[in-house]
């Protein structure tokens, strides 16, 4: 039975839109031993299901330690609601922390992050014992785990307002695991995947080194173009890479970006400087790197992950 409580009490219900209900006796599992009349009423109009109410007065509480029956009600970590998921999937994040100073691409602005009102400053504006913070980000838009839009190579590309949810968000999801030591992700090999529809996630292995001089290293793994346009035939909904570019950076490359310009040409979004791809399964998963609607930007940092159900 362990810390396994519940709540017996009565309860009087008024509703916002007229009328009542009374319960006498009711019992409600409840997060732990103490609770108090405020949270034991909102547990006890989830668990009902109750909308419209205005009131509810609890009286003749008492708690009993008892196994709980797995109420709807109950959010504490016992609970059915709890953050593992009642149905078991688990979320996966798929992003680098974004922090002050931090290296994305070797020589590239880092982000400052600092406070435009700190909570000190902000009780001078508020009821004694209220205090809020508000924070700033000076940051380019290439910081972290980002998306690009067609916006960032084509001037009349969709820019961050303008690239529909249903590229970015909830997508069946692929992973493409990349051998050690490859550099070119070619057509040959993607070929073994179906990627129609869905997010393909090219696990390269390339994070390890994110954040140092080496992640700029000319045998970073790319996408070749040919590889894009092989995506691009097959209905790839976006492209992620967990390497520095989605495209050779190498002296070689001579500054040509096929990669980029094929796949935001057909107006396929791409994620870059992904991370713990090696958490996920090949397949059964689902994606989200949504950025916010920024209009007239191309590119902009995400909270990428994945969804894996049970």
């Amino acid at each position: 039975m362990g810390g396994q409580w519940r709540a017996q009490f009565d309860a009087e219900v008024t509703f916002a839109n007229g009328g009542g209900l009374r319960t006498d006796g009711f019992r409600l599992d409840i997060p732990g031993r103490e609770i108090g009349d405020d949270e034991l009423a909102a547990l006890f109009v989830r668990h009902l299901g109750l909308l419209m109410v205005a009131e509810v007065r609890i009286s003749d509480k008492t708690v009993v330690q008892e196994p709980h029956k797995g109420g709807r009600g109950l959010t504490g970590p016992d609970g059915p609601a709890s953050a593992a998921g009642a149905d078991g999937r688990r979320l996966v994040e798929l992003s680098h922390v974004v922090t002050d100073g931090m290296t994305t691409l070797p020589g590239w602005p880092a982000p400052r992050i600092s406070e435009w009102l700190t909570r000190e400053a902000s009780r001078a504006n508020y009821a004694p014992g209220t205090e809020f913070q508000v924070g700033r980000i000076d940051m380019i838009a290439n910081t972290g785990t980002y998306l690009d839009t067609p916006a960032h190579r084509y001037a009349e590309g969709a820019d961050l307002a303008g690239t529909p949810l249903d590229r970015l968000a909830d997508l069946p999801g692929t992973v493409v695991r990349v051998p050690a030591g490859t550099r070119a992700i070619d057509r040959l090999m993607l070929a073994p995947y179906d990627v129609a529809g869905r997010a393909v996630l090219l696990h390269t292995g390339w994070d390890a080194p994110f954040g140092t001089d080496r992640y700029a290293a000319p045998e970073a793994p790319h996408l070749t173009g040919d590889g894009a346009r092989a995506l691009v035939e097959a209905g790839a909904a976006l492209v992620g890479i967990d390497s520095i570019n989605i495209d050779d950076m190498s002296p070689a490359a001579a500054g040509e970006r096929p990669a980029h310009s094929t796949l935001l040409a057909a107006g396929v979004p791409i994620v870059e400087h992904l991370t713990g791809l090696d958490a996920l399964p090949p397949s059964g998963f689902r994606f989200t790197a949504a950025p916010p609607m920024v209009a007239g930007m191309g590119t902009f940092p995400v909270r990428a992950f994945a969804v894996v159900p049970a």
